[in-house]
């Protein structure tokens, strides 16, 4: 609303309540993440906090031309009073000529863009065929196969709020995912809404919330008239009336509550009858605490980003990472109750009960944990990305007992046989398919897939497959001389030659393309086909008598392969081979393009 040159400076000060929030590389890191345009202090010893006399975040501070305190706001909701109290002071202070308009030279820091940029969340469809990774710095859904192939791309770059089909729709910052059949539900989180994209009809509509943050801690609108705050992950449930996948559950972080939005009506918990698209608050006063109840609405949350889901008979709950209390809560489906499973404090005001501990129940330690995925709804355990200590964990459901089962405790980016000697930067994602537990690795721009069976550690590539002009690129040529054999037919083949340890990757779109220099050498202009899985590979017949027209051509053979290694490193080769032909007359029946990759 104001700018540099309006006379108004924004400087933020980083006080930081995490051990891991006082590194400034990690600092650097969320000011890209969340695309943090002013200047920021590190108050690393929170000298700046005890000599203002700080109590909470947030605690604005004005501070008027000739460093003097004119004004404080203490927590959230005071935007008006904010922008009322600037405008009166700028109209006081320029009638006095104390304002200048002079820019700063400060510039904000830039980084390559990767294929993703601080991946938030991660789920897979029931088939497991389908994963959706949240590419929340790209403001962006990604769908991949399983090897890693994009599929199809949702939003982005561009932040938004914007309906329509995958390339005109606009999001911003999403975080949670879950698939419901042939639909995807998003959590928008700073555009405070819930969208909805239909993959058949690849469609993105809005179902809830209405784009900007609301302060309504009860809920009872429906849709687009009852305004929501910052959804930071989404489970797909039931309801107590025995209905299956009807019910949406919400981690509202932006005011510390569980909500509920309804797929179909229902009968909820004390028999409350709700209509589809009613959206209301499950569990959590609104308060920032760490507090537990028999009664959901009692209860009390600290900034709840992760969500899974069992509704399997011997279990029924819902878990939830609360990641400012540091800890993980359990919802009962059966009666609502809120409960501690583990770490965090006794005490429901103490949130800073965090650090690196395994243990059970409240004698285990987090900090900051930002997901959770259960490795089977039917017994567990649960995993839990241990945001702020770059590490995965796991909780016995029954006895409480967690352990760290990757990770070494800092900050990196190794893979590898033993996950206890891998590392993450604060992974913010978890799910379970088919055995294989992905993790979005954020701070890493990656997705690591740790077996669980095999106890081994990869990173799942991303690989977009269309080029800006859909064809495959050129990359170095080599030629060799190829002579007429004087039959009526010469086969073009090409021959696969990889080292060993390399594969194709399966159903990956690795293609040929085939062209001539002169007309009416090859059936048509250009030849295209896929890659198949054999070594020699027929590609098309050339017809002796065609050559005779010239005396010299040449064939060029352009290739894109994707291949892994046993590792399963997966990569993208690219090569063109150019050969020479002579219309002199030779026995030969064929000829080949050898293509080596190493």
């Amino acid at each position: 609303m104001y700018s540099v040159q309006d006379g108004v400076v924004v400087v933020g000060v980083h006080s930081a309540k995490f051990q891991n929030e006082r590194l400034s590389e990690n600092i650097l890191s969320a000011l890209i993440r969340y695309n943090i345009q002013h200047p920021v202090v590190n108050d690393h010893d929170v000298k700046l906090w005890t000599e203002l006399q700080i109590a909470c975040w947030p605690t604005f501070i004005i501070v008027g031309p000739s460093q003097q305190f004119l004004y404080t706001l203490v927590g959230e909701g005071h935007r008006e009073r904010l922008f009322d109290f600037i405008r009166i002071a700028l109209e006081y202070y320029k009638e006095k000529g104390d304002i200048s308009d002079h820019s700063l030279p400060v510039k904000p820091e830039i980084e390559n863009l990767q294929p993703l940029h601080f991946p938030g969340k991660i789920c897979t469809s029931s088939d497991g065929k389908t994963i959706a990774v949240a590419d929340t710095g790209h403001n962006r859904i990604l769908l991949l196969d399983k090897n890693g192939i994009v599929m199809d791309c949702i939003g982005g770059p561009d932040r938004g709020y914007i309906d329509g089909g995958y390339t005109e729709c606009r999001l911003n910052s999403p975080q949670g995912l879950v698939f419901d059949g042939e639909v995807l539900y998003v959590a928008d989180t700073d555009n405070h809404a819930i969208r909805k994209v239909e993959m058949r009809f690849r469609q993105v509509s809005t179902i809830l919330g209405t784009g900007r943050q609301g302060q309504d801690k009860e809920g009872g609108k429906t849709g687009t008239m009852q305004e929501i705050s910052s959804p930071w992950d989404l489970a797909l449930g039931g309801a107590p009336d025995g209905q299956t996948n009807c019910v949406l559950y919400l981690a509202m972080a932006g005011s510390h509550q569980i909500w509920v939005y309804f797929l179909k009506n229902v009968t909820w918990y004390k028999n409350t009858e709700y209509k589809a698209g009613t959206c209301v608050r499950f569990a959590g006063t609104g308060n920032e605490e760490n507090r537990n109840n028999s009664y959901p609405e009692k209860s009390a949350f600290a900034q709840p980003s992760g969500l899974a889901i069992s509704t399997h008979s011997s279990i029924q709950a819902l878990y939830v990472a609360d990641s400012e209390s540091s800890s993980i809560r359990v919802i009962s489906l059966k009666d609502g109750s809120v409960k501690g499973l583990a770490g965090g404090d006794i005490n429901p005001i103490n949130l800073f009960a965090y650090g690196d501990e395994d243990g059970v129940g409240v004698k285990a330690k987090f900090q900051h944990p930002l997901a959770v995925t259960l490795a089977s709804t039917e017994s567990g355990p649960l995993l839990v990305a241990d945001s702020y200590n770059h590490k995965i964990k796991s909780i016995d459901l029954k006895t409480k007992n967690c352990t760290t089962i990757m990770g070494t405790g800092q900050a990196g980016n190794a893979r590898g046989d033993n996950p206890l000697k891998t590392e993450l930067n604060e992974p913010g994602g978890l799910c379970v398919s088919n055995n294989l537990l992905y993790i979005a690795d954020t701070n890493n721009h990656d997705i690591k897939v740790l077996d669980l069976m095999f106890q081994k550690v990869s990173s799942l590539p991303v690989i977009f497959t269309k080029q800006k002009n859909n064809e495959i690129q050129s990359a170095d040529a080599c030629s060799s001389p190829l002579k007429e054999t004087g039959e009526q037919f010469i086969s073009v083949q090409m021959t696969l030659k990889m080292s060993d340890g390399i594969h194709l990757t399966e159903e990956a779109p690795s293609a040929w393309e085939l062209r001539c220099q002169d007309e009416g050498i090859l059936p048509e202009n250009v030849v295209k086909g896929k890659v198949s899985g054999e070594k020699c590979q027929t590609l098309t017949n050339i017809r002796v008598s065609s050559l005779k027209t010239t005396k010299q051509t040449s064939l060029s053979l352009k290739c894109r392969l994707f291949i892994c290694d046993d590792t399963n490193v997966c990569r993208m080769h690219e090569e063109c081979i150019t050969k020479e032909i002579d219309a002199t007359p030779s026995d030969q029946l064929s000829f080949v393009f050898i293509v080596n990759v190493t």
